[in-house]
């Protein structure tokens, strides 16, 4: 039975992201820092719940004791950090609060799970990114300019290169959702979370000879 863990997945394109996964046949285990939201989603999906704020040292170190098996990891969990952060009017506490969770979170969890995901056959990590942190199209970008969100993606892309590099016995790879209408933008997105999950999804449950170290949305391969 392939096992998988997705963060940030109470609501929205996590929350989509594990139905699917059920919906495949894995056993699911839903993270979310919200005890009560997270049992209640885990409970009407068919998902575990597991207690998980991927900013959280002590939280991470929890949840990956009470994992035995691991085979994808889909690090979801993601913040704007609310206000827009423009050039020349930036809040420098609030863009570390958004890398604390987009990057440094990532790289937290991922490093506590590698020794479950190593194990595996089919080891598979997924990091939930964005096209707006594509250096090639953040020129002619028409999202806002933030210095916290925008810059958080660039580096995870980074880093799931890094990692997919590191790791040649894994699968991983970057996920664009597109710009889904969820909390994280007051639901202005034109496409569906249900929509957003499916690159996710698919680079989840890659063939063995599948890409690994790319970046991909709903249709294919995406510039970095």
């Amino acid at each position: 039975m392939t096992t998988a863990l997705v963060t940030g997945a109470n609501k929205g394109i996590g929350l989509e992201i594990v139905k699917k996964l059920v919906d495949q046949g894995l056993t699911v285990y839903l993270g979310a820092r919200d005890p009560e939201k997270g049992e209640k989603a885990a409970a009407e999906v068919g998902a575990t719940f597991v207690q998980l704020d991927v900013t959280d040292p002590e939280s991470i170190r929890r949840a990956a004791a009470g994992l035995e098996r691991l085979d994808v990891l889909v690090n979801n969990a993601g913040i704007t950090g609310g206000r827009l952060n423009a050039p020349g009017d930036a809040d420098v506490p609030t863009i570390r609060e958004v890398f604390d969770t987009n990057v440094f979170g990532v790289i937290a969890l991922t490093d506590a799970l590698l020794p479950l995901l190593r194990k595996s056959e089919h080891g598979r990590i997924v990091n939930v990114s964005s096209t707006v942190g594509s250096l090639a199209g953040i020129p002619t970008s028409q999202s806002p300019p933030s210095l916290a969100y925008v810059p958080s993606k660039t580096a995870l892309n980074a880093v799931t290169v890094l990692y997919a590099k590191a790791e040649p016995g894994l699968r991983v790879n970057a996920a664009c959702p597109g710009y889904c209408a969820t909390d994280l933008n007051n639901h202005a997105g034109y496409r569906t979370a249900e929509q957003g999950a499916t690159s996710a999804v698919r680079l989840a449950t890659l063939a063995d000879d599948g890409p690994t170290g790319g970046f991909f949305d709903e249709d294919g391969p995406v510039a970095w």
